[in-house]
């Protein structure tokens, strides 16, 4: 792939071995650079017109966040100026804070995310991801305790002494196929997606499985079709909620569909020209419509047309 993924910082430090220490991570505090990424709710805290938004960073001196901040969270260093996600899913209404409303609003990253410059989208992102995480590993899975966030809130660990087990952000990967037969491409609608929406088959690893078996039962799974020709495309960190998005691309070895009603709701092949004269249908307006484009599954699509006569 010549050009990056959607939702991957191309040079954020993660600064893993200064994150341990808390003097460290005061002294970020105390810096005017350092910069804040709100998240209320799993929304991002933007600005800026309507085709043209841009993320708000606060400054990390701000006096507002310590009482409405929940968690914080290091997402890492950009050109050493560090970057910290702060939840403020505390407040109501956020619009009506003084601190917050006059300088943005809070939106769904699918919305904005595509229309942002690569770094920009990769924090909001990644800040979406670790608050989403801290707010539902409050208590530990071990023994019930609460617990308490670490290493510049990048672990939760028990507090209970006992047990004291350290959590770690989850990540589910899951496989996303593309899947043709040689000059058509399969897609598909799963039940309660947004009108048009025609995406590739997608799926989660499960226990005991390696990313080809995977990617193999999937498709047998949903379309009744068995592959050949099994490739790595690449991944995609996907925080809607805490996914990984693995890409394949595989021939299918029949073209005969026997779909699953409780998986899909509708599966056929496609024709190039077809998806090109679609290819900017938006979503929920018209009857067909690709994948956004932040999504792997769009760069799937679209690779697969850029070889395609």
């Amino acid at each position: 792939m010549a050009d990056p993924l959607f939702y991957l910082h191309p040079d954020l430090d993660r600064a893993a071995e200064q994150r341990r220490d808390p003097e460290w991570l005061a002294c970020l505090l105390a810096r005017p650079e350092t910069r804040l990424v709100p998240v209320w709710r799993g929304k991002s805290f933007i600005a800026g017109p309507r085709g043209a938004p841009r993320p708000v960073f606060p400054s990390a001196l701000e006096d507002w966040w310590p009482e409405r901040g929940s968690y914080l969270a290091l997402l890492g260093l950009v050109d050493g100026v560090a970057y910290l996600a702060v939840d403020v899913s505390q407040i109501d209404d956020p619009q009506t804070d003084p601190a917050l409303g006059s300088r943005g609003t809070f939106v769904d990253l699918r919305t904005c995310g595509p229309l942002m410059p690569l770094a920009d989208g990769s924090l909001l992102a990644h800040a979406r991801l670790l608050t989403w995480w801290h707010m539902r590993t409050r208590y530990c899975g071990v023994c019930g305790h609460p617990t308490a966030s670490r290493q510049a809130g990048t672990v939760r660990q028990c507090l209970n002494p006992a047990c004291a087990v350290e959590h770690f952000p989850r990540v589910d990967p899951a496989v996303i196929v593309m899947v043709h037969d040689g000059r058509r491409l399969l897609l598909a609608r799963q039940h309660g997606w947004p009108r048009g929406m025609h995406s590739v088959l997608a799926g989660f690893l499960e226990a005991g499985e390696n990313l080809e078996a995977c990617v193999a039962r999937e498709i047998r799974e949903e379309a009744g079709l068995d592959l050949t020709d099994i490739r790595y495309f690449g991944s995609q960190p996907w925080p809607f909620p805490q996914s990984l998005m693995i890409g394949f691309t595989a021939r299918a070895t029949d073209t005969r569909l026997t779909i699953d009603g409780d998986e899909l709701e509708h599966a056929d092949w496609y024709e190039p020209d077809f998806l090109r004269a679609r290819a900017d249908n938006k979503i929920g307006r018209s009857d067909f419509a690709l994948p956004g484009r932040d999504s792997i599954a769009r760069r799937l699509v679209d690779a697969w047309l850029e070889q395609e006569p």
